[in-house]
């Protein structure tokens, strides 16, 4: 059998980490749904590591560690969903801290950030993810506590250098965390470029058949501030339930082939329309057309993600009407599933949305590349 810490992420996923149950034989892990844990007749525990199961469910075993092995960190805990990853790393931070976000990234998260830190008074500020000097120009060197990043940002692809991300924000003394949902490890793994703390929302690329809501944070290392991450958890219960878990688990076994594919068929899909006669621009880092192209290119492996966004020519009626017309790309949010959705955020986000208002979101899924851009052509010779 090949070493443990040789073989490649692509089987220890589609495996499990090789699992094998020691009674039975199934290479299928099974569902937990104990909440809570018999002790033996002196009253120690049957199995020491499992007391109650708001924080010690075996049902989130499995795909916590696969996440610390594919993101190269020291531990990952699961949560209830990506809105949850991100905010127990914000409520890990004390009044009176600093952050620093991007002015464009998932606006749920954005918009729950600038409430909470006005709350509890933590003192946020907003860079321009297009300008690599804004962040430099933003952190507090002695006061910022946290700079969060997301790369690719959510929906115009901004692309955010991790590793001068980091030199910036550790000079300053300050963790970096990275949203990393869109890039998924099977293209980036930012932890190798300095990130202290990664963030999924699982929802999307981790699980992947759009049927579980949950999130992750992986560690770089088991500080204090990972271990006040782990007590909010813990304490305020923001976990995911043992099937969720398992569906995780289980569609983190395609992962590497659901990935490849929809970046393949992305790029392809963005080099088709780049010109088109009806679009403004196609927002995509794979083109060398791109302003965040060669920092993608040193960041991601093996492709540059399964999302893009096109900007009609014209305004949100436009817009709205080329989504109308699609037939093969379903109209719905989310993102990272295997199926092709559309999306006209600036309707999502609304008015105090930074997004053109003439900008689709697409996020491109697992059908035959083909009947995806046949679509897109007629929707748009509709226009």
């Amino acid at each position: 059998m090949a070493d443990d810490n040789k073989r490649a992420p692509e089987t220890d996923v589609a495996q499990g980490l090789h699992y094998i149950d020691p009674q039975t034989g199934s290479i299928v892990p099974p569902v937990q749904p104990s909440t809570t844990f018999a002790r033996d007749e002196h009253y120690e525990l049957v199995s020491a590591a499992h007391s109650y199961g708001r924080d010690e469910n075996p049902s989130f075993a499995m795909a916590e560690d696969l996440l610390t092995r594919l993101e190269g960190g020291a531990a990952a805990r699961l949560f209830s969903s990506g809105m949850a990853a991100g905010a127990a790393v914000v409520q890990a931070l004390k009044p009176g801290d600093h952050v620093v976000i991007p002015k464009v990234m998932y606006w749920g998260l954005r918009n729950w950030m600038v409430r909470y830190c006005e709350r509890w008074g933590i003192h946020l500020d907003q860079f321009d993810a297009a300008n690599p000097d804004d962040l430099a120009d933003k952190v507090q060197p002695g006061r910022t506590a946290l700079v969060w990043i997301e790369t690719p940002c959510n929906p115009t692809w901004d692309i955010i250098d991790i590793e001068l991300a980091a030199e910036v924000t550790h000079s300053a003394g300050a963790s970096l965390a990275v949203d990393s949902t869109v890039a998924t490890p099977v293209l980036t793994r930012p932890i190798e470029f300095g990130a202290d703390i990664v963030m999924h929302s699982a929802t999307k690329y981790l699980n992947g058949h759009g049927d579980v809501v949950a999130g992750a944070l992986v560690t770089a290392a088991p500080d204090e501030f990972w271990a006040e991450i782990c007590a909010n958890r813990a304490e305020a219960g923001a976990i995911p339930g043992s099937f969720e878990a398992w569906l995780l688990q289980r569609g983190m076994r395609t992962m590497f082939l659901r990935v490849r594919h929809a970046s393949q068929s992305a790029l392809a899909i963005a080099e088709h329309f780049a010109g088109h006669p009806r679009l403004e621009k196609v927002l995509y880092p794979g083109l060398p057309t791109h302003h965040g192209h060669i920092v993608a290119t040193k960041q991601m492996t093996g492709g540059y993600g399964g999302m893009l966004s096109l900007c009609i020519k014209g305004d949100e009626r436009d817009a709205l009407a080329f989504a109308g017309q699609c037939k093969v790309f379903i109209r719905a949010t989310s993102l990272g599933g295997v199926e092709s959705l559309i999306e006209h955020r600036y309707s999502i986000e609304g008015p105090s949305s930074p997004i053109p208002k003439n900008l689709v979101r697409l996020s491109v899924g697992a059908e035959a590349l083909d009947d995806l851009i046949d679509d897109l052509e007629q929707a748009l010779e509709s226009l």
